[in-house]
């Protein structure tokens, strides 16, 4: 009987996963990802495949063998960003750790007359990001670049955070006689820049450097942010994020929620 009831419920959960997918994705291109995700199993490493959704307005593609299908999956499949359905303007946003592009591509689809800042300080995922995004026009500025608390010099890690997928890169700050060609961005001049009086989301992926970006520096920016989805690290190199974070935007007028693995923060409308 515990068997059969198992059972029952692998199926239930696998049908709801199948309905919400073509729901999200939309039954086209949950046929073209299905098509693609078994194509990349036969397909060279790195060869480009072309995946659609109803929430992105462009075509996007992902290399073959990389951690890059699991991304789209998370975003326009399982919507991971459905935490902003509530918000119904966007003008300005910055993506901090925008890997290949797929946030950034929901971000401009979604809200149809924001301008995006998009950062990715790895090499190999930032030309696929300029390439996704490409079709976006000037509504889209690519920065290979990493995000910090202030300027420094800093180079890519060679040890990779988490599963060591192509999505967890990390950056660290370089010894006095290294050199680096990784520019390095904070919050606060990318606002400055930007023509806008305040950030409508920030969002922050960068692999523990949010324990920097929110540890000193901040206040200039910090109370121009209306919306901030950030994924809070656990990580060995840095400091204790969490703490950081929490010690940053406390008494800053924020609600604060979870949505899956993101620690979500609004001001009220």
């Amino acid at each position: 009987m515990n068997t059969i009831l198992h059972r029952v419920k692998t199926s239930r959960t696998r049908y709801r996963a199948l309905r919400t997918s073509i729901s999200n994705l939309g039954l086209r291109s949950w046929v073209v990802f299905c098509v693609q995700r078994w194509r990349q199993t036969h397909a060279r490493r790195n060869a480009l495949l072309t995946l659609t959704s109803k929430y992105a307005r462009h075509p996007a593609q992902c290399r073959a063998h990389t951690s890059d299908l699991a991304v789209f999956r998370q975003i326009f499949v399982e919507r991971e960003y459905r935490c902003l359905d509530d918000v119904a303007e966007a003008s300005f946003i910055i993506d901090c750790g925008a890997y290949v592009g797929y946030s950034s591509a929901y971000f401009l689809s979604r809200f149809p007359r924001c301008d995006v800042v998009a950062i990715e300080p790895d090499p190999q995922n930032f030309e696929l990001l300029k390439l996704n995004l490409s079709p976006y026009g000037n509504r889209v500025r690519t920065l290979r670049a990493a995000v910090w608390s202030h300027q420094t010099k800093l180079a890519l890690s060679e040890v990779r955070f988490g599963d060591e997928d192509e999505w967890s890169r990390e950056v660290r700050e370089c010894s006095p006689d290294e050199d680096s060609d990784l520019l390095t961005v904070d919050i606060g001049s990318i606002l400055d820049g930007s023509g806008h009086e305040r950030v409508s989301v920030l969002k922050v992926d960068i692999e523990g450097a949010e324990a920097v970006v929110f540890s000193k520096n901040y206040e200039s920016w910090i109370d121009r942010v209306d919306n901030i989805v950030i994924e809070i690290h656990k990580h060995r190199s840095f400091s204790d994020c969490a703490e950081v974070f929490e010690k940053a935007i406390a008494g800053r007028g924020f609600s604060r929620t979870r949505s899956d693995e993101l620690t979500v923060c609004k001001r009220p409308l």
